[in-house]
């Protein structure tokens, strides 16, 4: 409990001075609703639009898991067939690297158009988003083997399946997780762009709503829900490290 209590007191304490100033702000400033609403309001926004905020956050989680898997296998994928062939990395690795240069936000109205107003173009750009960090740290961690490892493995007859095995993919687990936890942060990001593009539902698309009725308290209940839905994730890759 007193380990509990280190990890956990000082994010909390640090949280509550930030909601107690912003409260004193809003309240005793004179600024307006509109603009900055008090965290009573975003409390009270949240509890009456629970109802839209289950709906619509349903949908975003589910772009966020298909999103995110479609971005670990990709990631990961890559990543191997990267080391595992210094023509693959000679070939690959830049334009990998290239990918990262193109504003995905100026390229998904593109997919938009390539495969229409469903589920498809939001778990694609969520993948683009997500994939980069898996797959380079990925790559970093395959190449971190011990070299003397692998080369005793190699002298006792080991194939190259067994050395990735035994040598190459325990090394890189820190680096894979790394990578997604990484990940799990930009998949939330991707699916509000994804959403803002073209969506007639989920948490990006209720934020156009609310921003447009200049329904600012409801905006900030919809930004909250995903910072828990990005959060839930965090977690959850690091439980799933911790196990590993």
């Amino acid at each position: 409990m007193r380990a509990l209590l280190r990890r956990v007191g000082p994010p909390l304490v640090l949280l509550l001075v930030v909601l107690g100033a912003w409260q004193l702000y809003a309240t005793r400033s004179g600024i307006s609703s509109a603009t900055l609403p008090a965290p009573t309001e975003v409390a009270t926004a949240l509890w009456d639009g629970r109802d839209a905020l289950w709906t619509a956050g349903r949908v975003t989680l589910w772009e966020i898991l298909l999103g995110y898997l479609a971005a670990v296998v990709l990631g990961v994928g890559l990543a191997v067939a990267i080391s595992a062939s210094r023509l693959a990395e000679r070939a690959v690795y830049p334009w990998l690297v290239v990918s990262q240069m193109i504003p995905i936000v100026a390229i998904a109205p593109i997919i938009v158009i390539w495969t229409g107003f469903d589920l498809r173009p939001k778990v694609i750009v969520i993948a683009l988003v997500s994939f980069f960090p898996i797959a380079v740290n990925t790559v970093d961690g395959l190449r971190s083997a011990d070299p003397e490892q692998l080369d005793l493995l190699r002298t006792m007859g080991a194939g190259r399946w067994r050395r990735f095995r035994l040598a190459q993919w325990p090394a890189a687990l820190p680096f894979v997780f790394s990578g997604l936890r990484v990940a799990a942060a930009l998949a939330v990001i991707g699916a509000v762009f994804a959403e803002w593009v073209g969506a007639s539902d989920g948490l990006g698309y209720l934020i156009l709503t609310y921003n447009n009725q200049t329904a600012t308290a409801d905006v900030f209940a919809a930004v909250a829900v995903l910072a828990v839905i990005g959060i839930a994730l965090f977690a959850a890759v690091s439980i799933a490290e911790r196990l590993l």
